[in-house]
């Protein structure tokens, strides 16, 4: 197994586009020969499009590109954009007047910082779509990730800065990658090292508290805390698969969530994974989980990693730094 680019899984282009001034942006990933799809939702805050399309008893098979974006529910608007640049380029489902271009999504909250009044639109959306390319993939505040936060469950003065990141493999012929914008409530967590990265800061700012901790403690406090989280993200695979397949692959890749953000699939997230199968590789859907999980885990890791400082909010490299000082000041 060898780590690929995002961008090297066969037949889709990644484009982004965002107002770092504002703090927001959306991504975009675009089949232009059409993917199977399906979706897997969970939490109790989603903010979606076309997710019941994907149902497998439902009657389109493909669609043409998955937005993600920031903006909560008036981020949505970006999808219409990436319709029109589609319908454009005469891509999508064929109703003889035209073609309807088959796009979902999903929104993350991210108005509490930057400038709450611009959001991702039509014009950020297509924007997106002009901007996509099968070169490697940017991370970090970019797209969907430019206003995603983390550690927020005692406010955005305890906050830290988020990103979008990205992770793929091949193995054989096979490709599979996910591409994850990180707005968890909680915290996140490397789990092949089992070091807490981001999330909910101590009470000075040098270092991380304990997101569960203070929830177990706080137990009957029934603060409403929708106001700033969902993690969304993409499963892209080259396999072949049917619509109930790639279903349950992005509901096994929720457990990439799982493995690395605690707590996940909170009431106060929306949190939702999207697949898009190129079909161009059999392979066991088992595997093909397992695989999921694993590129989700890594993607949500870069995205924490890979992000800097945005509006005052800390990022992992200015713990990392605050954590050099303090040795070099103990070792003089």
């Amino acid at each position: 197994m060898q780590q690929i680019a995002f961008t090297d899984i066969e037949d889709i282009t990644v484009g982004h586009a965002h107002n770092l001034d504002a703090a927001t942006g959306c991504t975009v990933v675009i089949c232009e020969k059409g993917a199977t799809a399906g979706v897997d939702v969970r939490g109790g805050a989603p903010g979606t499009r076309e997710t019941d399309l994907l149902h497998p008893v439902n009657l389109v098979e493909n669609i043409h590109a998955v937005m993600l974006a920031g903006g909560s529910a008036f981020g949505l608007d970006a999808a219409s954009g990436v319709m029109q640049y589609l319908e454009e380029r005469n891509i999508g489902f064929d109703v003889q007047v035209t073609r309807v271009p088959i796009v979902c999504g999903a929104v993350l909250f991210d108005l509490t910082i930057g400038d709450h009044k611009i959001r991702p639109d039509r014009e950020m959306g297509y924007q997106a779509c002009r901007n996509a390319t099968n070169l490697e993939c940017a991370e970090g505040n970019v797209g969907a990730g430019a206003g995603a936060t983390v550690g927020k469950v005692l406010g955005m003065e305890r906050a830290m800065k988020s990103g979008l990141g990205c992770h793929a493999v091949q193995v054989g012929a096979l490709k599979i990658g996910a591409m994850v914008a990180v707005n968890c409530l909680g915290d996140v967590i490397d789990p092949e090292t089992g070091e807490r990265l981001a999330g909910l800061l101590n009470e000075d700012l040098t270092g991380l508290a304990d997101t569960e901790a203070v929830m177990i403690q706080s137990f009957a406090d029934k603060r409403n805390l929708f106001a700033g989280n969902t993690t969304i993200g993409i499963i892209v695979t080259n396999a072949m698969l049917t619509k109930s397949q790639a279903t349950k692959l992005a509901s096994m890749a929720q457990n990439g969530y799982a493995r690395t953000m605690r707590p996940a699939h909170s009431m106060f997230d929306g949190d939702t994974v999207f697949t898009m199968a190129t079909g161009h590789v059999e392979a066991d859907l088992s595997t093909l989980g397992l695989l999921s999980a694993r590129v989700m885990e890594r993607a949500v890791v870069s995205a924490i990693k890979k992000t800097s400082p945005l509006f005052g909010l800390k990022c992992l490299a200015d713990l990392e730094g605050i954590r050099c000082e303090a040795e070099e000041f103990c070792s003089s």
